[in-house]
């Protein structure tokens, strides 16, 4: 068990937290512990900061409901620094918005990022405002039945690639076929946490197996 007394507090027994979603990985807000709040996060499971504004003990979500379920808590290599990757149950900024990180000040010309949450709201998007001419927009015009169609030929694909040993064309048949599953979710209203919760419930199926194997 680590000791939170060898992590460095500063001269006002403070310690910088970056509190991290664990779903999406997307930075929430960065916040201060001392060594009680630190311990009273470990204890409880849910985040306690230190305001420094009211100079006094702040467990997230007391007031607004918005709890942040602890997963893991990692120092970095200075240990002066901690990184806090939690579940939420509602936003994480008092303004009410997910995260305390929205306001862009730079982007590169060169560079972009992706992510599969930020190609989901572009889905969204399409869905809910029709654009005229995207794929997106007419799958759903169509319908389950079409977009179902489409995951089915997509699998085929995949299916196909893979028995070829074609590694560079099941990659990109396992990404049409991702975009197409993705339509569907929407279409559904699965959410990519509705599919990472199923799969971290999943988390001990190796170990069932083996368990299964050996007592036949």
């Amino acid at each position: 068990m680590f000791d939170i007394n060898e992590l460095k507090f500063d001269e006002k027994g403070l310690i910088p937290a970056v509190v991290v979603d664990a779903v999406s990985k997307k930075v929430l807000t960065v916040a201060y512990m001392n060594k009680e709040s630190l311990a009273i996060s470990m204890e409880k499971g849910l985040t306690c900061f230190w305001s420094r504004s009211r100079n006094e003990l702040w467990l997230k979500g007391e007031t607004s409901g918005n709890y942040q379920h602890i997963v893991s808590i990692t120092a970095d290599c200075d240990r002066d620094a901690l990184t806090i990757l939690v579940e939420k149950d509602g936003p994480a900024c008092h303004k009410g918005t997910d995260s305390c990180f929205g306001e862009v000040i730079y982007e590169s010309p060169d560079r972009h990022e992706f992510s599969l949450e930020g190609l989901m709201d572009m889905l969204e998007g399409r869905k809910e405002n029709p654009k005229e001419g995207s794929y997106t927009s007419y799958l759903f015009q169509k319908g389950i039945d079409k977009i179902l169609k489409k995951v089915g030929e997509e699998s085929t694909e995949v299916i196909i690639a893979g028995k070829a040993n074609d590694k560079a064309e099941t990659v990109y048949e396992i990404a049409d076929l991702t975009y197409h599953v993705m339509v569907l979710m929407l279409e559904m209203g699965i959410s990519l946490e509705d599919i990472h919760k199923e799969l971290a419930s999943r988390h001990v199926i190796d170990h069932k197996v083996k368990q299964e194997k050996m007592t036949k």
